[in-house]
């Protein structure tokens, strides 16, 4: 499914004014670019785009309130300039999974004033000696490095979610998932929302335990969840 259409059925007859959380993981984009989102989501607060083929995040528009960013498992290579202008108030970004190898690529980072979290798990930068020195130095605001702070003490769960989005689906434990699906006329949607972070830890160049996302997890669950949906919708038809 491609991208605007995945948009027009998140929308849900909704206006995009009032929409504050938009989860678009594993649809098509067109050449590698965002389409169909518009400054229209003037109140958007999360947006997930993991795993939708993105090179590029030029396409991007103005979203003022937007707090959280995840675009895990993408080719993103770099042209993050112009995201400081675009989510001034950003505060956590999540570009695992990118084919990011420079610390200088994260240098546009610097002006996004708000951002004190990012992840950067499976991206090539992170086997730079002294990665995590030289990110820390480069974004002095920033508060954690995937689940880390300067101390290396892990992220407490406060802050594995932004303020505010989510706060009905936040009880549901640690490691839980909220899984919801809407079925169209002839087409079958599904969205997996990794609610709360997943504790799969792995050792770094440092020897250090790094915090992963279960992006990658996540995909693989909602691959499963998909095909035993449409088993079950076959069998009903028959």
């Amino acid at each position: 499914m491609d991208m605007k259409r995945r948009i027009h059925l998140e929308l849900r007859n909704r206006t995009p004014a009032a929409v504050r959380e938009l989860v678009l993981d594993n649809c098509k984009s067109n050449d590698g670019k965002i389409e169909g989102l518009t400054a229209e989501f003037v109140n958007l607060e999360f947006l997930s785009l993991i795993n939708v083929g993105l090179i590029s995040v030029s396409n991007l528009p103005k979203l003022p309130k937007l707090k959280k960013l995840e675009l895990s498992e993408n080719r993103i290579f770099g042209g993050l300039d112009m995201l400081a202008e675009k989510l001034p108030n950003l505060t956590h970004l999540n570009l695992s999974g990118n084919k990011l190898k420079d610390i200088s690529t994260l240098e546009p980072l610097k002006k996004l004033e708000c951002l004190k979290s990012l992840d950067l798990f499976n991206c090539e930068v992170t086997n730079l000696n002294d990665y995590r020195e030289s990110v820390f130095k480069l974004l002095p605001q920033l508060t954690y490095l995937d689940g880390y702070d300067r101390e290396d003490q892990e992220a407490p769960d406060s802050d594995a979610e932004v303020d505010g989005v989510d706060e009905e689906e936040e009880d549901e434990g640690e490691g839980s998932r909220m899984i919801s699906f809407h079925i169209s006329q002839h087409e079958y949607l599904f969205s997996l929302k990794i609610s709360t972070y997943d504790r799969n830890y792995q050792e770094n160049r440092g020897g250090k335990a790094s915090r992963s996302l279960g992006a990658v997890n996540g995909i693989i669950l909602w691959k499963h969840f998909y095909s035993f949906i449409l088993k079950h919708i076959e069998t009903g038809k028959n």
